[in-house]
């Protein structure tokens, strides 16, 4: 079956002599290469009923205009209250997957694919996709030797069941995120159940820093979560982990030398913490009051695996249930 091709100028001159010549609409169709249907559609769309007859560049014209007025008509309107909530919610770096959920509870009816082609056709101000979406990349990771410079005690694989299954709140899962020339840095954890992540600046690398990093990251947490385990990776700046069990009153488990995806959470986050800040960032110029911001914003970005829920929703659900 041949695609359908709209009519030339050139077949509409020649529709209107076989018209003039009384010949039918199936006969002219045999001359032409097209159907019956298409020919007597053509005719019936643009016969002028005034002079009683058809025109080829009348047909033409009313073609283009047509043509024209066949767009799709932008769903998203600026000055619409869907397009308020819309704009608030990117606003605050939410995802057009979860801004097209959350939108369904509001009673709007909007695609994701709507808001990404809205966000790309620059329908919001001051929104861009290169500003406000986050780029997911594949990090390639080469063969490296297992030496570890820790020494742990408890590994990855003797875990308790209850955390690999995320049965509960209050395992969580840390790292450190490098500011320019690996001068400053932040401590990260995130509970694996909630996905709730507590942050705080560390002016140095070193142990002790990120140790006391560490016990202001959970003091200076809005909510408090319990701290029942804590996986870190094999960085030199844990070294001080025994000091870190002590002070946070839990225990601590190591993943694997180099292979964050035994960490897969925590890299997410600081994946969405590095589109904020990204590397090459100096953290010296960070003050603490930045970076709670930016904790904030997280911590209530609506996620997938939630349900659609933010953390602080997941959480408020969860005490009072």
């Amino acid at each position: 079956m041949k695609p359908y091709t709209h009519f030339t100028l050139f077949e509409r001159e020649y529709l209107q002599e076989s018209l003039k010549e009384g010949k039918s609409f199936r006969k002219i169709a045999e001359e032409l290469g097209r159907s019956p249907s298409s020919i007597s559609r053509e005719v019936k769309r643009n016969f002028s009923k005034k002079k009683k007859r058809y025109h080829p560049w009348r047909a033409t014209v009313l073609y283009i205009v047509r043509r024209k007025n066949c767009h799709r008509k932008p769903k998203i309107v600026a000055g619409t209250e869907m397009y308020e909530y819309i704009s608030k919610c990117l606003q605050e770096f939410w995802s057009p997957e979860v801004i097209a959920e959350r939108c369904k509870r509001q009673g709007y009816n909007v695609s994701c694919s709507t808001i990404y082609r809205a966000i790309k056709n620059q329908t919001f101000e001051r929104i861009s996709v290169k500003t406000h979406l986050r780029r997911k990349g594949k990090k390639k990771y080469g063969n490296r030797s297992n030496f570890s410079t820790i020494h742990p005690e408890h590994t990855i694989h003797e875990r308790p069941e209850i955390v690999e299954n995320k049965d509960r709140i209050g395992d969580w899962e840390g790292d450190t995120v490098f500011g320019k020339d690996g001068k400053g840095c932040i401590v990260t954890n995130v509970d694996r159940k909630s996905k709730y992540l507590v942050a705080a600046k560390c002016e140095s690398k070193d142990k002790l820093s990120v140790r006391e990093a560490f016990k202001n990251a959970f003091r200076t947490s809005p909510i408090k979560l319990p701290i029942h385990t804590l996986t870190l990776d094999n960085g030199s700046e844990f070294a001080d982990f025994k000091g870190i069990e002590q002070d946070l009153n839990t225990t601590i488990y190591f993943a694997d030398p180099h292979s964050p995806w035994q960490r897969g959470l925590n890299e997410n986050t600081n994946g969405i913490l590095r589109f904020f800040f990204p590397k090459g960032t100096d953290f010296h110029k960070l003050s603490q009051e930045d970076l709670d911001i930016v904790v904030s914003l997280i911590n209530n970005r609506p996620r997938k695996c939630l349900g659609y829920l933010s953390p602080i929703e997941f959480i408020s659900k969860k005490c009072c249930t």
